[in-house]
């Protein structure tokens, strides 16, 4: 049996991980390529550490960890803040992986089951790693809770009551047929049987967006499902996979299997499958599409010409009248929907307002639906984007005042300039400069009256600008070391506009300066947006194509930079990306 060592890592938010690690076994080959290995909910690493051997490919290294609130890593049991803090300690292994052993992400390859396939599958859906493969053993999309109407009370209940536990119904015997190891499921100390509320009504939610915008996942996938599976739906399973953007993609049935599906008594069916795919994708080059002209050809573009078609039937018509008729009427009550309707929903002034967030409105219920509309989830997620956003300046920041380079800032859409002006509040070492650019003279005009505001007239200067001049973006004075683009580029389906915005901006950013930018690879309310919201581009309606975020990264990277970190809302909306001029 292969030897593994026993370690650990810190991840984003300091939380300590641990995870087991079998070196490859040297025969004079390649040994860069490694497996990773994600166990099912409830249990650790300890759980899968046979398929090390099992899988016979001594040559490959192996990794396992214990996810957060399970095994021996920290973190309260069963629980976590929500999926996405598990994705991004995914990210966080990952990384801790390529960095710590010198291994590519083209030379891994992930194995992962039931919730760990969720995780997997959504991290490899918002980060957009560059791994060789993906094996997914019966994916938990959808938990048979067999209550009726269980998840709507769940959801009843955590908003009145708030966070609780829920333990595991499943029996061992219903995970395999393999009795010794139904036995150790029961008897192991290490297995968690509870799972918060809020992380398992989060795993359905997140599954339904993996499922429905699986088409941005091209890495070679395969599903291997359990045939008789008593804990997980095999439909949701399905529609992820014939939504899959990749060619290389495979879904196996195997009968009689129950949910653990590398745990069951036959498993080694279902390892020499896994063990051909792998070594399949591994034996040629890893292939990305191009996605460079996704703005003409794409599953995003017929989604946003379906969209700026009249709705279909007579109900659908009649509804959108509907809604459309109400939010008329709460315009005359509530000053953000006023003010979206007058400006447009996605003007810099709308955005201001979105990040103050404080409810406004002529009456009590004029506050009342002002609250309402601010809590909608884009809002949440632009509101969280500025967080994100000035993380990213802040670190940008810090990076070329510790490589002594002059810090010149520029935001070339900036609105109102309310992200940028208080990130530089927060810090002691001010920028040499900040110039905030932006099309509108209202923004302009508000603009100015912010920095007055804050106190910040002698350091940052704003003037009216084309974002989308590659001449004028060329000639900026002084040569910025940090741009940011925000929330511009997603209001703009054509990729023509965004060539020639981040061909100026890669002439004017010396080598080593910092980009950061924006995207929102998905939105649950494209349809109801594109419906009732109008733009701020003569009051049209507002729709939006969306960029899935490898198009957006290959767009960068066309241009001239090379991406160093990523930071992605809990709902998966909205990215803030920092990139590096390379030569």
């Amino acid at each position: 049996m292969r030897q593994h060592e026993e370690k650990s890592f810190i991840s984003h938010d300091g939380c300590k991980l641990f995870y087991r690690y079998w070196p490859a076994v040297e025969s004079g080959t390649n040994t860069s390529q490694a497996i990773v290995l994600f166990h099912r909910g409830h249990e650790h690493s300890g759980r899968v550490a046979h398929l090390a051997d099992e899988f016979n490919l001594p040559d490959y290294q192996f990794f396992a960890w214990d996810a957060r609130g399970n095994g021996q890593s920290e973190g309260e049991r069963g629980d976590a803040e929500n999926i996405a803090t598990l994705v991004k300690d995914a990210h966080c292994f990952i990384e801790h992986i390529t960095q710590e052993y010198s291994i590519p992400p083209k030379d891994i390859a992930i194995i992962a089951q039931s919730v760990g396939a969720v995780i997997a599958a959504a991290w490899v859906h918002d980060y957009v790693p560059k791994i060789r493969a993906l094996v997914l053993g019966s994916p938990a999309f959808s938990v048979k809770l067999y209550v009726p109407l269980a998840v709507p009370g769940l959801k009843l209940l955590y908003n009145f009551k708030g966070n609780f536990f829920v333990n595991s119904y499943v029996k061992p015997k219903l995970l395999t047929h393999d009795t010794q190891r139904a036995e150790s499921f029961a008897k192991d100390p290490l297995i968690t049987r509870r799972i918060s509320v809020r992380l398992l009504l989060d795993l359905y939610t997140v599954s339904d967006r993996i499922i429905q915008d699986a088409n941005a996942i091209t890495v070679p996938t395969q599903l291997l499902v359990s045939g008789s599976d008593y804990v997980v739906r095999r439909k949701p399973q399905r529609q992820f996979y014939e939504n899959l953007g990749t060619v290389q993609k495979e879904f196996h049935v195997l009968p009689g299997f129950y949910h653990d599906t590398f745990g069951e008594k036959d498993r080694q069916i279902a390892i020499d499958r896994a063990r051909r795919f792998i070594l399949g994708c591994f034996a040629s080059e890893p292939h990305q599409p191009c996605l460079l002209n996704a703005d003409q050809v794409g599953y995003t573009r017929l989604e946003s010409d379906k969209l700026a078609l009249p709705p279909s039937g007579w109900i659908k018509p009649l509804y959108w009248k509907f809604i459309k008729a109400n939010l008329k009427y709460a315009s005359k009550l509530s000053e953000g929907i006023k003010l979206g309707a007058e400006t447009g929903f996605d003007s810099g002034s709308t955005l201001d307002y979105v990040y103050r967030n404080q409810p406004s409105g002529t009456s009590k219920l004029g506050q009342f639906f002002d609250y309402i509309y601010l809590q909608a989830i884009g809002w949440k997620g632009i509101r969280q984007r500025k967080v994100h956003l000035e993380e990213l300046i802040k670190l940008a920041i810090n990076q070329l005042q510790q490589q002594n380079k002059v810090v010149n800032i520029v935001d070339i859409a900036a609105g109102h300039g309310r992200y940028i002006l208080e990130t530089i509040n927060q810090i002691a070492n001010k920028p040499n400069s900040v110039l905030l650019r932006d099309f509108s003279d209202l923004n302009v005009e508000k603009g100015k009256i912010l920095i007055e505001e804050k106190g910040l007239s002698d350091l940052v200067h704003f003037e009216q600008g084309d974002a989308f001049n590659r001449q004028q973006l060329s000639e900026l004075s002084p040569k910025p070391t940090l741009a940011v683009v925000s929330g511009l580029y997603e209001l703009f389906g054509d990729n023509h506009l965004l060539n020639e915005s981040l061909s100026g901006l890669a002439d004017a950013i010396p080598v080593g300066g910092y980009f950061i930018y924006t995207n929102q690879p998905w939105h649950p309310q494209l349809e109801f947006i594109a419906r009732t919201l109008t733009s701020h581009r003569d009051g049209q309606p507002w729709i939006m194509r969306r960029r899935t975020q490898l198009e957006m990264d290959q767009l960068v990277a066309n241009a001239g930079f090379k991406k160093v970190t990523m930071l992605i809302d809990q709902w998966g909306i909205f990215t803030v990306s920092l990139a590096q001029r390379v030569s």
